[in-house]
């Protein structure tokens, strides 16, 4: 199973305060708007989101479609596809993509311990 791109989504309480402990650590931005309260950033490979207001908890993501570099790759699976594959193995869904659609679309589910993974397809 090819989930695509992978990051931590971080649940942040001051954004700008978050943005410069990371950007201590070598992170720098690579996307996202902080006057609408969210940025990605990136050291190398490793890709943290930092979100204030919009999650109640920090969250494993997943980019169907992109690389590390949020760039879309020719070949991917479709979160469709993945949804489907996951609900034939049992797995619960907090929410779901919509099977009747094609594009952007995302889904959530718990991991164990109630950690959100979210799937989120931007193409």
């Amino acid at each position: 199973m090819q989930l695509g791109a992978f990051s931590i989504s971080l649940t942040v309480k001051d954004i700008e305060a978050s943005a410069a402990f990371y950007e201590k650590l070598g992170f720098s931005k690579h996307g996202g708007d902080i006057t609408q309260n969210w940025l990605i950033l990136k050291n190398g490979e490793a890709v943290v989101g930092l979100f204030q207001g919009m999650f109640e908890k920090n969250a494993l993501t997943f980019n169907p479609g992109w690389n590390q570099d949020a760039q879309a790759l020719d070949s991917y699976t479709d979160v469709r596809v993945l949804q489907r594959q996951l609900k034939a193995q049992g797995t619960q869904f907090v929410s779901e993509a919509d099977e009747e659609t094609t594009g952007p679309a995302s889904f959530i589910v718990l991991d164990p311990d109630g950690n959100p993974i979210i799937v989120d397809q931007h193409i």
